[in-house]
């Protein structure tokens, strides 16, 4: 298949009686032109070796964070930067475990950690280990981090044992993977441009007017695109957050900077609008800082409408564009007036009056308000940013695709 050739695999094979069907996935694709890397940990060793996935695989094996010839030949963060995609195929609950808690022990943890290429998780373990509580809170995490899971499926176990928790068929995990990746050569074609943060008007040369916005929202959204594939441009208004390299970032301050630079980023694909932009700015700004004194009185005028201009462009006009609406109050009723008004595709409104999610916070609970002659909507339950952006990825390949 086209979409594997060249395509760098990493393969992260756990202990487990299931770690002898890792063999038939990697046959699968160095079959299809995948180039593989793999990582054993150390109780892999005990169900398949180094040798027999070499045979397979043509590839280098990794077993020992602390090996000399590993480091000085390709470090962690080397690897984890080299793959394509990664897949844990399979997964323990031992190891479910450790990546929930962030934990970098061996290589395997401390790649993964490092990395920022999708990862695909192929659970294998008894039925009670999976319906455990505490495999359910792990995974949970994990999803909330990013983490892809593939299976696992009900079937007979290898301690004689039936139910969920069987490995996914190889061919199932070497499909999974193939559909992921030629989306994502699909969407190498397609620009999307994300604008983040607040935005800073100046008073004088030390005071502004300002907002809340933490930007988090809008990087994870780019952040998700990025690993979707799409060509993407974040504009960020002042945040003290950090982006992927792959990402075109421009940073910016004021709403006019925002403006300019999202002009000069036309056409575009796809562009949304999560930036909470100052709808007013100051009339005339001072040149030197204002001293101390009774009253001050200072002047607005309205700034930019950076959406209204993309979303009704003549010519530039993005094929989807999506708009945010941060509301303390008739959530709905001022999203759907804000849909109308703005001309946009999407709305995704947002309550900031709730302490627990919204802005400067890593959690969000958003509904997603669609140009429909239904007037359909879907809300998006409370949970981390980057799941809410991941959610929001979905529909956006599923619209473009």
């Amino acid at each position: 298949m086209k979409n594997l050739t060249n395509k760098k695999i990493l393969f992260v094979i756990c202990g487990g009686v299931s770690a002898y069907k890792s063999l038939e996935t990697i046959r699968l694709f160095k079959k299809n032109n995948a180039e593989i890397k793999t990582i054993l940990t150390k109780s892999a060793k005990e169900f398949v070796t180094p040798l027999s996935i070499t045979s397979l695989s043509q590839g280098k094996v990794y077993d020992d964070l602390f090996s000399v010839e590993n480091e000085t030949e390709m470090d962690h963060i080397a690897l984890s930067r080299w793959a394509d995609v990664i897949i844990v195929a399979p997964i323990t609950a031992n190891t479910i475990y450790k990546l929930s808690q962030g934990s970098s022990e061996d290589l395997a943890s401390t790649v993964i950690l490092a990395s920022n290429k999708q990862v695909f998780l192929a659970p294998a373990m008894n039925v009670r280990m999976w319906e455990h509580q505490s495999t359910k809170d792990n995974l949970k995490t994990l999803k909330n981090y990013g983490y892809k899971l593939i299976g696992p499926v009900i079937g007979d176990m290898a301690c004689g044992e039936y139910g969920e928790g069987k490995m996914s068929d190889p061919l199932d995990i070497f499909n999974e993977i193939n559909n992921f990746l030629s989306v994502q050569i699909k969407n190498k074609k397609i620009k999307a441009l994300v604008t983040a943060g607040p935005t800073n008007e100046y008073i004088d040369p030390v005071r502004f007017i300002t907002n809340k916005s933490s930007g988090k929202q809008g990087y994870e959204i780019a952040k998700s695109l990025s690993k979707r594939g799409f060509d993407t441009t974040l504009i960020s208004g002042p945040t003290n957050l950090n982006i992927d390299e792959n990402i075109n970032l421009i940073r910016v301050e004021t709403a006019e900077e925002m403006f300019k630079a999202t002009q000069k980023n036309l056409p575009t694909d796809i562009a949304i609008f999560s930036a909470a932009v100052a709808d007013f700015k100051i009339d005339k700004k001072n040149k030197d800082k204002i001293k101390k004194r009774e009253n001050l009185t200072i002047n607005l005028e309205k700034n930019v409408d950076i959406l209204n201009y993309v979303s009704n462009h003549n010519f530039m006009r993005p094929k989807l564009v999506i708009g945010f609406a941060a509301e303390t109050n008739n959530l709905d009723k001022n999203a759907s007036s804000k849909l109308a008004n703005k001309n946009c595709d999407w709305i995704i409104a947002n309550d900031i009056s709730k302490k627990d999610s919204g802005f400067n916070s890593d959690y969000n609970e958003v509904t997603i308000h669609y140009k429909d002659p239904q007037n359909k909507k879907e809300k998006l339950s409370f949970k981390k940013k980057s799941e809410i952006s991941e959610e929001i990825v979905d529909r956006i390949v599923t619209q473009i695709n």
